[in-house]
């Protein structure tokens, strides 16, 4: 991967969080903190589900892959924004920049399709429980986790491969501490329409299609339980549909909060602090829910502790 189309730039430098040098330690210190907490989490939770057979079903298959999407869409910048915290230049290389915008796309939008995948799992539970087996079965799993990757594949090469034919000739400091799209195509000395025409229909069929599917989802579900007849019943599946509904709102509502927002309204340093949640705060916050309110998880992991004591 070359500079295209003959762009002058082969380094970027990224401004980060915050140029304060008072605050570049103590802000080392809390992403670190935050980050292994994002790592040892997800990694705890894949390997839970890895060697416990009676959590393969198609709820814990997805949160598999929620946990599996969130280490490594965490693990594309923190590494590298940890780094820039002790450097005196935070630079990164052209195909450097160029590859995290990619899986940055790539990993951002495949939690979206799994989010969905995991709110038409419990439309299916809790609307038609005796068609669960038939409508979930593995083979059906395995193409919804298909498909996820394969709309993010596409999704992130359109970004990408817009983002190589622009041409970048003197300014190159992202105001950002990751390549993100928007921050990036301010410094392109070429015309950026088609790049904002492919935001504009991949981010809207990446953001359309599985709010809609998310919604239609709950609604279906809002509908089912309201028809059940006892307070416990109606508590026990809701009961199941807490942790995704909180992850959802997590994911959906900082991403809104950040992208949805006009660019008048606030500033690229307002949007970096705004960018922190979605990007540090949901992968680590996404276990801690799964794990501290799902009464499986917590069964599980006792089991496996005290398995292993002995």
């Amino acid at each position: 991967m070359t500079p295209g189309n003959g762009s002058l730039v082969t380094e970027f430098i990224l401004v980060g969080l915050t140029d304060r040098p008072d605050l570049q330690l103590p802000l080392f210190f809390l992403f670190l903190v935050m980050y292994m907490v994002t790592v040892l989490g997800n990694l705890g939770l894949i390997t839970l589900i890895g060697l416990n057979s009676h959590l393969h079903t198609p709820m814990y298959i997805f949160l598999f892959n929620l946990s599996f999407i969130d280490l490594c869409y965490s693990s594309v910048f923190t590494p590298k924004m940890l780094t820039n915290f002790l450097s005196k230049k935070n630079i990164i290389s052209y195909v450097g920049c160029m590859t995290q915008l990619y899986f940055f796309c790539f990993f951002v939008i495949s939690e979206c399709y799994v989010l969905t995948s995991m709110a038409y799992d419990r439309y299916v539970a809790i609307c038609n429980p005796l068609l669960y087996n038939v409508a979930m079965s593995p083979k059906v799993c395995s193409g919804l986790m298909l498909g996820s990757y394969l709309m993010a594949f596409s999704g992130a090469m359109a970004h990408a491969g817009c983002m190589l034919r622009l041409t970048f000739c003197d300014a190159n400091t992202i105001n950002h501490y990751l390549c993100d799209i928007l921050p990036v195509l301010q410094l392109s000395c070429t015309s950026t329409y088609i790049n904002e025409l492919v935001v504009f229909i991949v981010g809207g069929i990446n953001i359309i299609v599985p709010s809609l599917t998310i919604f239609v989802s709950y609604g279906f579900i809002l509908s089912g339980i309201l028809h059940i007849s006892s307070i416990e019943g109606r508590s026990k599946a809701f009961s199941t549909c807490r942790s995704h509904i909180i992850a959802v709102s997590l994911f959906f509502g900082s991403g809104a909060i950040m992208y949805l927002k006009p660019s008048s309204a606030v500033s690229m340093e307002e949007g970096k602090i705004t960018s922190v949640f979605y990007t540090n705060v949901v992968p680590m916050m996404n276990r801690l829910v799964y794990s501290l309110r799902n009464k499986d998880v917590k069964i599980t992991l006792r089991k496996t502790l005290r398995s292993r004591k002995f």
